[in-house]
This record gives C-alpha cells, sequence and structure tokens, in this order.
C-alpha cells in the first residue's frame, strides 16, 4: 500500500493521536470518510455526465 509498511503505519497513527488527542479521532474519521463519499460520488455523476450526452450539446453542435 504506496510502499508503506505496518510499522509506519503505526508511527503515523501514534503521531496523530498525540497530535489531536484521543477526543478527537472520530471526529477527523469522520470527515475523512465523508470527503472520501463526496469525493467518489463527484467521480461517478461526472463519469455519468460523460457517457449520456444531452440534447442542449447536440443542439449547440448542430448549430456549428
Amino acid at each position: 500500500m504506496f510502499g508503506i509498511g505496518m510499522p509506519e503505519l503505526i508511527l503515523i497513527l501514534v503521531i496523530v493521536l498525540i497530535i489531536f488527542g484521543a477526543g478527537k479521532l472520530p471526529e477527523i474519521g469522520a470527515g475523512i470518510g465523508k470527503g472520501i463519499r463526496n469525493f467518489k460520488k463527484a467521480m461517478h455523476e461526472n463519469d455519468n455526465k460523460e457517457e449520456i450526452p444531452s440534447k442542449t450539446n447536440s443542439k449547440k453542435k448542430d448549430e456549428m
């Protein structure tokens, strides 16, 4: 996974725990999860827009 092994992941987790504290970790995790979910949703919507051309786009091409 990106060249990061288990010892590196544990070290990163310990550093994050020291910086933010145990109380903030659930909030940080929820924020990261929402961000990833929104990113995937936007990518999926973008794929759908490219696959299905709208009628307005085809009219504009005919006018050119």
